[in-house]
C-alpha cells in the first residue's frame, strides 16, 4: 500500500511535471477518463449477464418462425426452420374443431 510519504512525493512531481495552472484540467482529465472506464465496465458484466443467460436458456426463441411455432405449442427443440414452417403450415391447414354451447 502507497504511504504518505510516497503521495507526498509523487504530487510534487507531478506539480513539476506540468506545472500548477495544468492540475485542475489534468483531474478532470482523469475523473472523465475514470467515468468513462466505469461506464464501460458495468455495459460489459451486463453484457456477461446477458450471455451467460442465454447459455443457461438454450430453449428461448431465437427467429420469427421459432417464435411463432412457440406460440402455436409446437416443440421447436432440435428443429431447423424449414421443419417448423412445415409443422406451421400443416397445423394452419387442420380444420379447427368448433365446440358449441
Amino acid at each position: 500500500m502507497i504511504g504518505t510519504q510516497e503521495l507526498v512525493m509523487i504530487f510534487g512531481v507531478v506539480v513539476l511535471l506540468f506545472g500548477a495552472s495544468k492540475l485542475p484540467e489534468l483531474a478532470r482529465s482523469m475523473g472523465s477518463s475514470v467515468g468513462e472506464f466505469k461506464k464501460a465496465q458495468k455495459e460489459s458484466e451486463l453484457n456477461l449477464r446477458e450471455f451467460e443467460k442465454s447459455l443457461k436458456d438454450p430453449m428461448a426463441p431465437k427467429t420469427k418462425v421459432q417464435e411463432t411455432a412457440a406460440k402455436l405449442g409446437l416443440d421447436i427443440r432440435g428443429k431447423t426452420d424449414d421443419q417448423l414452417l412445415d409443422e406451421i403450415q400443416r397445423s394452419a391447414e387442420k380444420p379447427k374443431e368448433v365446440s358449441e354451447p
